[in-house]
């Protein structure tokens, strides 16, 4: 017996204007949707980042912006007492640079804080990097205590530090020559030490290596922190001491904080002032001058105030000069990483 079997249609359940034909919604499901695109963020929204920053950046150019533009415009002026008294504007165009620049003292100047930030920022970075290696090393109550030394130190003022610094080292009553003098060094009992250049420069490098040291170590120790453990144990496995282990596994992989604070410390030690000025005024006979000073008391001291600008800005351009290269070095560190 021949069974006959025939397709069987369901009605769609949709009646009327509602019922869609199968083949009607295959070609509605393959036809693209005619949606409006995704509004993205509004004026406001993406205007609110600079906004933030904007006071910022104001405060920045009346703070150091407008100063700078008024020592550039100064710098090409003929200004002295009598022309700051009578209210007069003399302009000289490049005599002031053009005297700075064949002016032997200037020079002189200039090589000595190159001298002086290159010692200074080598025995910092040195000094700094020490102590934050030991800090990683130390027990929680040892680093405690010597976290909140290095947080008095960095915390003083200049003002204050340079003049404990003047006591320690005084010739008559300085905790220094008595030292030295109960150590067998009699000759150091009523020694003076701002009598001469390199006494008084010792007692500057001092001073700044002992302000700047702080801020060295905490950014070593935290630097410290995020190198993995198991970089150390598989250094040790391989019989690394301690000097292959900084060499091949701390200082690779701190290189960008070596980098950033060095980059710092030469800006920061460069233009010290208030450390050089405050302990002798530059003395003896202004044979420890740096630019900072040389530009203040050329243009404060003497009121010379167009020679003092220029020197300023010859100051801030051979600062540039010499963090170009080092700049770059940053910039293509920054791009590797």
């Amino acid at each position: 017996m021949a069974v006959h079997s025939e397709r069987v249609q369901t009605r769609s359940p949709l009646v009327g204007k509602d019922a869609v034909d199968p083949s009607q919604a295959a070609a509605v499901k393959g036809a693209p949707k005619n949606t409006r695109p995704a509004a993205g963020p509004g004026l406001l929204a993406r205007s609110a980042p600079y906004l933030l920053i904007l006071p910022a950046v104001a405060a920045t150019l009346a703070l150091l912006g407008w100063p700078l533009v008024k020592t550039f415009i100064i710098s090409f002026q003929n200004l002295n007492k009598r022309q700051l008294i009578q209210h007069l504007t003399e302009w000289n165009g490049f005599d002031n640079y053009s005297d700075q620049l064949t002016n032997a003292a200037f020079w002189n100047t200039a090589g000595r804080s190159v001298a002086f930030t290159l010692v200074n920022v080598v025995l910092t970075m040195v000094l700094g990097s020490l102590v934050g290696l030991l800090l990683n090393r130390l027990g929680k109550n040892m680093r405690l205590l010597l976290s909140f030394a290095l947080i008095m130190a960095w915390a003083m003022p200049i003002v204050a530090s340079t003049t404990v610094y003047t006591w320690l080292f005084d010739s008559q009553f300085g905790v220094v020559n008595w030292l030295l003098s109960q150590l067998g060094w009699d000759s150091m009992a009523t020694y003076n030490w701002y009598s001469g250049q390199m006494s008084t420069f010792f007692v500057i490098t001092l001073l700044v290596v002992w302000g700047s040291v702080p801020f060295v170590a905490f950014n070593m120790y935290a630097g410290l922190t995020t190198i993995p453990a198991e970089l150390y144990e598989a250094a040790r496995m391989d019989g690394a001491g301690s000097t292959k282990i900084f060499t091949s596994v701390i200082f690779p992989s701190l290189r960008p904080f070596f980098l950033a604070t060095t980059f710092l410390e030469v800006i920061w030690i460069f233009k010290c002032f208030t450390q050089v000025f405050t302990l002798n005024a530059g003395g003896p006979e202004r044979l420890t001058e740096t630019l900072p000073v040389y530009a203040y008391i050329e243009g404060i001291g003497n009121q010379h105030y167009g020679a003092g600008a220029s020197i300023a800005v010859l100051t801030i351009l051979i600062l540039g000069a010499l963090m170009a290269y080092y700049f770059r070095i940053i910039l293509k560190q920054e791009d590797e990483l």
